[in-house]
Order: structure tokens, then sequence, then C-alpha cells
């Protein structure tokens, strides 16, 4: 028994190394030292020069020069296929607008009777899931700057338009992300990437185009690392990445949108 634990441990080590020397030779960049090497002194828990190593929900754990993930052992040692030891922000832009018909009403459920939310959703190239457009932050970079960057990257393909079109693109994102918008999540998410000493932490925010006419002047197209991009209906049918379904189910009760039939049944006492 104390041979196959040890083994499986040894195995654990194995594949975390290989999988981050596989996404160093992917991406085609020299590896990120471990902490443990004089070279690189991050400063956990802290700002750390243009990159925020604090964490959303509060200190860290520090063992063995190392980072310990907050929310207990994954099974995986090391910084894995994440760039940074310890929390990786993202930002999530949820954009939703509400389902209409051809004369411009809204469409309710018939079961639920609630008016029926649809979001931007896109198809990771990575994984083949759909998800909400968003990405990492950048080093120094504003969360708000963030989730307009990463919508027009992966929904619109904004790197590949011209100096015009890319200009036209901002105006109309500028309209929907200064408005007023709902923080739906901020922290740590369960990601297929977590690791022991390093995982994702995302602040979801929804923004919401309630006449829909700002995002009927922007024709959705995949870029980036978005492979398809689509409206989708909101409901708990969903199947997204990672717990982006979480986060659009509480983007639904904030906006007292459809959700499921089930909680339309019990509300009636079925």
């Amino acid at each position: 028994m104390a041979g196959r634990s040890l083994g499986k441990a040894v195995a654990t080590v194995s594949l975390s190394v290989a999988l981050a020397s596989v996404t160093v030779r992917s991406s085609g960049c020299r590896a990120i030292p471990a902490p443990s090497e004089s070279s690189f002194s991050p400063r956990f828990n802290e700002k750390d020069g243009h990159v925020e190593r604090k964490s959303q929900n509060g200190l860290y754990e520090i063992e063995n020069g190392r980072p310990r993930n907050p929310a207990g052992r994954t099974g995986l040692v090391g910084r894995g296929l994440l760039g940074r030891w310890g929390p990786n922000h993202a930002a999530d832009p949820i954009i939703t607008r509400w389902k209409r018909d051809e004369s411009g009403n809204k469409i309710t459920h018939p079961v639920s009777g609630k008016c029926i939310l649809q979001f931007v959703a896109i198809k990771r190239k990575d994984c083949g899931e759909w998800a909400i457009p968003g990405g990492m932050v950048d080093p120094g970079e504003k969360i708000s700057a963030t989730l307009k960057r990463e919508f027009g990257e992966e929904a619109l393909n904004s790197l590949q338009k011209s100096s015009a079109e890319k200009r036209e693109i901002e105006e109309k994102l500028h309209a929907l992300f200064s408005q007023e918008h709902l923080v739906i999540y901020k922290g740590y998410v369960d990601d297929p990437r977590n690791t022991d000493n390093a995982w994702m932490e995302t602040e979801a925010v929804n923004y919401h185009d309630e006449t829909g006419e700002t995002m009927d002047n922007l024709t959705l197209e995949a870029g980036d690392d978005a492979g398809k991009v689509k409206w989708v209906d909101i409901s708990d049918q969903l199947k997204l990445y990672a717990s982006h379904s979480q986060f659009i189910k509480l983007v639904a009760e904030k906006r007292d949108a459809h959700w499921s039939e089930d909680c339309a049944a019990d509300s009636h006492g079925l």
C-alpha cells in the first residue's frame, strides 16, 4: 500500500512538471522559475511591482517558499498550466440582453412566466466548452479595462480590425461598459488548471443592455481564444466551462429572469 501511495505521489509530481513543460514549449516563452530559485523572489500576499499577488479571499499560506492553495489540495503540485504561482487573476464580462420577438416585445418563459435573458457566450479553442468571454488581467491593468478588452478581442474579433473599425468598436463598448453594472462574483474559482500552488481568481461583472440597442449595433465575431460566439438563452440547462454556470445563475437571480422550470413549480407549491 505504501509503495502504491508513493508511486501515485511521484506520478502526480511528474504530471505537473510535464504540464508546465508543455505549456512553455507551446507558448515559446521561457519558463517562469520556481519561487525557491535565487533569481526569482516574488512578494506573495502583496502588490509585487505591477503584478498583483494579493488574493481576493485574503492572506494565503506560504510553505517551503511556495504559496498554498487556500481551497485545499488538488492532487497537482507546482504551477502547472497557470502563468503565475499563487493567485492568477482573471475578469469575466457577462453581457446580457432580454430575448425579444420580431415586434421587440420581451419573451417570457411559458412555465416560469419570467422574461428570458440572453448572454454572449464563446466556444473556447483550448477545450471546446462554451464560456463567458473573459481572460487574464495584465500586470498593472485595471479590472474594468480587462473586462472591455477581453470582450472586444474574443466576442468582436477586435484584434483583426482596421484602425477605423477599432475606434468604432471602442466607442460602442464605452457606452456599454461605462453604464451601471453588477459585480456578480469576486474571488477564488474552481478551475481545471488549479494546483496546490497556483489557482484562478476572477471578478465576474454583468453589463446589461436593457433596450438591446447597443449590442444590436455590434456584430458578434469570434476572435483570439474563441472558436465561436453567439447569444445564448439563460437557463439551468446550460453546460459551461468551470464555474461559469454559477455566475450566469447569479445574473438571472439578480435580474429576476428565468432560470429553472423547477423553481417555478416550487413557487406554486407543486
